[in-house]
């Protein structure tokens, strides 16, 4: 008889939450995997009370994911190593921002024989001005396989059980079936692609574009105008993967991780609500993500600052305006109200 699947997932925030609500219950009608999850949680107070004592005991993320149960077979624990011990299958969901640190006190810990999956979105800088995907990071610190999970998915809806869509990106067809069970519900519709990079790719790339979407929506514009933008990010993103990620096929923008998630995003992430703020408002990002977000992290200007530093030393900012004018915004180098001129200067065709 085959041994079941030991389930880490590394991260409690909105996302997190709303995952282990989906794989916490899959987890028990499934014979593949053991039943009990354990989630790592970045430990604080919520009312005086610690975190992992609210989600064992109410079994609510009641900061991150309030009115919304989480299966009483996922554990909460504190304590990074000991969450992640025998785990097979690690499910990472941490702001990308976190990751360097979490894998370094993983490593040396994780089976050979486990396997990854990121729900995260962003890259890492390289010395020499480039960046790497997040899943490469965790393949070569950790020395296991990583495939990613990317989609048009709000945290809210999905853990609302509103239908929905995810891509899993992953080379081995064989452990791409195992997590499509782990992760496909009624209500969460799972499908597998092997283009991983590209996958991965836009999960972070779109991020860039709502960014924008949300300047556009500050500064008055209508939807005529975010549809432009989110016309001319999707040309920026294929132009990207393209250019520096040889392989990308164009079929994969279509996924759900693609146009899909773009669009999405474009209208109700975080990301453009945050920057429709900061146009209105004229506070600086860090401050607007502590009054709009409850503690949690932008994934769109840091994301934007990562590509600019391998665009700017190839010199190719000129070559992705929309890319380069989000950074500058975000930056103070370049005034919102310039936003609007990327799109009329933008090339027809890149």
């Amino acid at each position: 008889m085959t041994e079941k699947k030991r389930i880490c997932i590394v991260g409690s925030g909105n996302w997190g939450s709303a995952i282990a609500k989906v794989v916490g219950n899959n987890v028990q009608k499934l014979d593949e995997f053991e039943t009990e999850i354990k989630m790592w949680v970045f430990e604080e107070e919520v009312n005086g009370r610690k975190l992992t004592e609210i989600i064992n005991t109410d079994h609510e993320n009641v900061k991150y994911l309030p009115g919304h149960k989480i299966p009483e077979n996922v554990i909460a624990l504190a304590d990074l190593v000991e969450s992640a011990k025998d785990a097979d299958i690690y499910i990472f969901v941490i702001p990308h921002q976190f990751l360097p640190g979490v894998c370094s006190k993983l490593k040396g810990t994780v089976k050979k024989s486990s396997i990854g999956v990121s729900l995260i979105k962003g890259f890492a800088m390289k010395d020499g001005g480039g960046i790497a995907l997040i899943s490469s990071e965790v393949e070569n610190t950790l020395e296991i396989p990583c495939a990613v999970l990317m989609g048009a998915n709000i945290a809210n809806e999905v853990a609302s059980e509103n239908y929905c869509e995810a891509t899993i990106g992953i080379r081995n067809r064989d452990q791409g079936l195992l997590l499509k069970k782990m992760f496909q519900a009624d209500y969460f519709r799972i499908v597998v692609c092997e283009d991983e990079d590209t996958v991965e790719l836009c999960g972070a790339l779109k991020n860039i574009v709502a960014t924008g979407a949300g300047f556009a929506d500050g500064l008055g514009y209508g939807d005529n105008t975010k549809a432009a933008v989110i016309r001319l990010g999707l040309m920026e993103m294929v132009k990207f993967c393209e250019k520096f990620w040889h392989g990308s096929t164009q079929s994969t923008f279509l996924e759900s991780c693609g146009v899909a998630d773009l669009v999405t995003t474009c209208y109700a992430g975080r990301n453009r609500r945050v920057a429709a703020a900061f146009v209105k408002s004229r506070k600086t990002i860090e401050q607007l993500e502590q009054e709009m977000l409850n503690g949690q992290k932008l994934q769109g200007p840091p994301t934007a600052e990562e590509v600019n530093f391998m665009l700017k030393s190839k010199d190719m900012e000129d070559k992705f305006p929309m890319f380069t004018a989000v950074h500058k915004i975000c930056q103070g180098k370049l005034p919102v109200e310039e936003f609007i001129n990327c799109l009329k200067n933008h090339p027809e065709h890149m």
